[in-house]
């Protein structure tokens, strides 16, 4: 058995930028038990065209800014990089191939059990994983029915194995526009959506949206999720929204049902689908809580802006909208961190 200060679950950005800032807030001793072989979280698993709609200047961690021209759009790669060289450098003990299977309260400590039986305790734990480990998929009427591929863009790597099919793309945001565009290159592509996609440009008056968003104030603000009927945001500079017109890719509204040769669109046309690809995000999952007192009975965390409000000694980094717009962003971790890391060291 094993014991620290702090153990923050996951070595993805939210994991690495907790454990950055944890000594800043008393946790001398810090602990970081990751699954993966390796630190970087999902980034490593996404595909290869993956470029961030935010520029490099806005897209670090606490404590190392992003490498190279500031104004350039990091690529996913060099995210899996830059992860990994910040991961190094931390002052903290992380532990990969370690998957947490338990955490409960024991003795006035938290308890934390991995798969190999290994137990380790600390005062206080953080989650950092849930938002990307589990894929959301539909469930769409007839998709038992269905004779072609369907996947979901966690599975999704290069257009390559896609030549010369006809593809539906599910999603309407920036990860479903650039699969999007880069299978319009090689085959018949739709993109469909439950909402319209309301492009935002780029750089609005000559300077990146996301420099308006920090001077305005917007990117920290409290934010709640946007009622069903508004446009899906695409935040694009004109690549995307080009890509797509040349090479014949429509968005079209969302089918009303799988056949087992394709869809039925939502005015009744039928049409065979060799591939339905599903960018559709992923589920908020922590299956290693379920003991812990942290979750409802519904599995989602009890907390208050990452601070569980159930148990002590226990905090969430990395949710969408957990404090703001940016929560889930690189560039937004590190607040929602600190302040965690500043009430669990309160308590």
């Amino acid at each position: 058995m094993e014991h620290a200060d702090l153990i923050v679950i996951g070595a993805g950005q939210s994991g690495l930028a907790t454990a950055a800032l944890a000594p800043r807030h008393g946790f001398t001793r810090v602990l970081v038990l990751e699954a993966a072989e390796k630190p970087g979280g999902s980034w490593s698993r996404y595909y290869d065209s993956l470029t961030l709609f935010s520029p490099a200047r806005y897209s670090s961690l606490p404590g190392m800014p992003f490498p190279g021209d500031q104004d350039r759009y990091p690529r996913r790669g060099e995210v899996v990089d830059y992860l990994r060289d910040y991961a190094k450098r931390l002052p903290a003990d992380i532990r990969t191939s370690t998957s947490v299977t338990s955490v409960a309260q024991q003795d006035g400590a938290w308890s934390v059990l991995d798969s190999d039986g290994r137990k380790f305790t600390a005062g206080a734990v953080v989650a950092a994983t849930g938002d990307y480990g589990t894929p959301f998929t539909p469930d769409l009427p007839g998709r038992q029915d269905f004779g072609g591929q369907a996947l979901h863009a966690a599975d999704y790597r290069s257009p390559d194995v896609f030549a010369g099919k006809r593809v539906v793309v599910v999603g309407g945001g920036n990860s479903a526009t650039q699969i999007a565009a880069d299978l319009g290159v090689v085959a018949d592509t739709t993109l469909a959506s439950r909402r319209p996609i309301g492009w935002l440009p780029q750089r609005p008056l000559g300077r990146d949206l996301h420099w308006w968003l920090k001077d305005t104030r917007l990117d920290i603000a409290p934010i709640r999720r946007l009622p069903a009927k508004v446009p899906v945001s695409v935040i694009d500079d004109g690549h995307y929204l080009a890509a797509l017109d040349r090479h014949g890719v429509e968005r079209r509204d969302m089918f009303a049902r799988y056949t087992n040769e394709g869809v039925v669109w939502a005015d009744g046309t039928r049409e065979a689908i060799d591939t339905v690809l599903l960018a559709t995000g992923y589920q908020l999952t922590f299956p290693y809580l379920h003991s812990s007192g942290a979750l409802g009975s519904d599995g989602a965390p009890l907390h208050k802006g990452g601070i569980a409000i159930t148990v002590p000694g226990f905090g969430f980094v990395g949710m969408e909208f957990q404090r703001s717009f940016s929560s889930k962003t690189l560039r937004g971790v590190g607040r929602d961190a600190g302040y965690v890391l500043s009430r669990l060291q309160r308590r």
